[in-house]
């Protein structure tokens, strides 16, 4: 679901035309007595979200303008009032559905939030989920950006309680419990395999043809089983895995150029590139809201202070 290229923080907006037209802005954040949900508001002209995907939920509520997505081999498209709607661990991608961009405030709940709120509301065993990525819903796109001002202002009372009536809402409407995928087969354990091997050697990960004779198959057979299994081809999946440990560590308090070296990144412009690429802002401003929790929106295009807006 940054400003131009200054002060560690930018995205390379720069020259995108009229300011007023370009400018973006974006905050990424966790409260501390909201543990299990990430939050994010912003608006977004130029930016593009290369394929990636969550540990948690996304719920994005779209308030201006229009968002398009690749998700499931399709394009969708979700305006005003509507919700884009993504399941753990599924392949997606984000950019502008017109010249305006749009603008959004979201939530990324834990899974195992949801699982606890379907299983006490609808009594559903398992994993829970969404069954549609796009739903039209201005109320529940209410809901969400009155959790994140709520989670904003410090009332995590009412961000908590707003969060749980949003997602029994959009379940109500959109979900259910999730069908358990069952991946058999020889290609499926090729393909664990092959993930086991770049977890393993992140920062120094084999050549395709070299992981594929390790594995006995051809590079195109890997290739084949590899995306059927993940949704992604190994290089996009080993970013991917990357981002989500850079995240880790970046919570965790490690400076950004140590957590790309860490991860396996040339350096931390190399990391910088993909980190505003998958999560809408920089690693330095992602890591000031997560270790010092300062409220701050990080204009993401040149002109005037941070502005905040739900």
């Amino acid at each position: 679901m940054g400003r131009p290229e200054q002060d560690g923080d930018g995205d390379g907006s720069a020259g995108c035309g009229a300011p007023r037209v370009c400018r973006e802005r974006a905050r990424h954040w966790r409260h501390p007595e909201l543990p299990d949900v990430d939050l994010l508001r912003a608006r977004y002209v130029r930016r593009t979200f290369s394929r990636h995907t969550h540990r948690t939920f996304v719920i994005a509520g779209i308030t201006e303008g229009v968002e398009a997505f690749h998700h499931r081999g399709t394009v969708e498209r979700v305006g005003a009032g509507g919700l884009a709607l993504v399941n753990p661990d599924t392949p997606h991608t984000g950019h502008a559905g017109i010249p305006e961009g749009w603008t959004y405030s979201a939530v990324y709940p834990e899974p195992g939030l949801v699982d606890a709120i379907a299983a006490e509301t609808f009594a559903v065993r398992g994993a829970a989920g969404f069954r549609v990525p796009v739903l039209h819903d201005p109320e529940a796109v209410r809901m969400v950006a009155r959790v994140v001002r709520a989670a904003d202002e410090g009332d995590t009372l009412a961000a908590g309680t707003l969060l749980r009536l949003a997602v029994v809402r959009l379940l109500r409407r959109a979900g259910g419990a999730l069908p358990e995928r069952s991946i058999r087969g020889a290609g499926a354990r090729v393909a664990e395999r092959a993930r086991e091997v770049l977890e393993d050697r992140m920062t120094a990960p084999p050549t395709l043809e070299r992981l594929a004779a390790d594995l006995g198959v051809g590079p195109f057979a890997l290739l084949r089983a590899f995306r059927a299994r993940y949704g992604l081809p190994p290089h996009a999946w080993l970013t991917d895995a990357r981002m989500r440990r850079a995240r880790d560590l970046l919570d965790a308090g490690v400076r950004p150029a140590d957590a790309a070296v860490a991860v396996g990144f040339t350096d931390q412009p190399h990391l910088h590139r993909h980190f505003v690429r998958a999560v809408g802002v920089a690693p330095g401003a992602y890591q000031r809201e997560r270790v010092t929790g300062r409220a701050r929106t990080y204009k993401t295009g040149p002109q005037g202070p941070p502005s905040v807006r739900a």
